[in-house]
């Protein structure tokens, strides 16, 4: 959800993002190996992530020149990194408040202490059903000086806060990095939690990668929407599978509609994550592998 103060701009940005959008290109890059880091093999395959698999960055392209709105998308994974306009930046709505739920925890208060009632009662509303009362709680309590230490921990390059949360400024490149290992971030004592409250989203908030995630992997995600308005429809996730993840971000401003955006959300994931390894399949020329 998203603050109705600035839901008078749909309109006016309609024009400027189409126009926006038409001339962007799409870009892929290696990430460097970390160094000492023992090479993941996806469970059940004996291969990399990167050698089975790469997102549709063609379809999924061409699919966002189709449709109305603002969109930018990027997909990561440990060596590797895609993006369409990675660099956009847009309000993050209510993504941030994945952000807010890492600063919280890790509050020297709250970071070496068993979690009380007074904890989960916003932390848990505010990430599982994207309560805006409770990530006003939260943001009053870390402040924007405490967001921006996260996001330069992070290593982000093009993130900037603001006294209004849900219009600080994100870009896809930024999330997929602070998702891919999102976990890392948190508070050890409070990491199990964190994830789970992730993987919690309520039903009626699932659409999107919600509706085509694959099987096999565990959905970690958040998602911003502008009030129904269709101003805002941004979702960025975590896929994991045994020791592979893939982080993914898709942000979309200016949808005319939040059915749109949802649509616009469903369109993009699908073929972003179209091939990834989902199942069993017997292979008369090769071993049976998971795909």
């Amino acid at each position: 959800m998203f603050p109705r103060s600035i839901a008078w701009l749909l309109i006016a940005g309609l024009a400027i993002a189409a126009a926006g959008l038409a001339s962007a290109a799409p870009s892929a890059a290696r990430t460097p190996a970390r160094a000492g880091t023992r090479v993941c093999l996806v469970p059940g395959t004996g291969q990399p992530l990167d050698q089975l698999w790469h997102p549709d960055m063609p379809a999924a392209t061409g699919y966002a020149h189709t449709r109305t709105g603002d969109i930018a998308f990027a997909v990561r994974t440990d060596d590797r990194f895609y993006g369409y306009r990675p660099n956009h930046t847009e309000w993050s709505a209510s993504v941030v408040k994945a952000m807010l739920m890492v600063t919280y925890l890790d509050l020297p208060s709250v970071r070496n202490r068993a979690l009380n009632s007074g904890d989960t009662s916003v932390l848990g509303p505010m990430i599982t059903e994207s309560d805006n009362n409770a990530a006003q709680q939260v943001f009053d309590t870390v402040g924007t000086g405490r967001l921006l230490a996260l996001a330069n921990r992070v290593g982000m390059t093009h993130f900037a806060t603001n006294p209004v949360w849900g219009e600080t400024q994100i870009t896809a490149r930024d999330q997929t990095k602070f998702f891919l290992h999102i976990d890392s971030y948190v508070a050890p004592r409070h990491r199990a939690y964190a994830m789970h409250l992730l993987a919690s989203i309520v039903p009626y908030e699932r659409w999107g990668i919600g509706e085509v995630a694959p099987k096999g992997w565990k959905l970690y995600f958040k998602g911003g929407w502008g009030y129904g308005t269709g101003l805002i429809d941004h979702q960025v996730a975590l896929l994991v599978r045994g020791c592979a993840r893939v982080s993914i971000a898709v942000l979309t401003m200016y949808d005319g509609s939040h059915a749109y955006g949802k649509d616009t959300l469903r369109g993009m994931f699908s073929r972003l994550l179209r091939g990834l390894p989902t199942g069993q399949r017997k292979d008369r020329h090769s071993p049976r592998h998971l795909y």
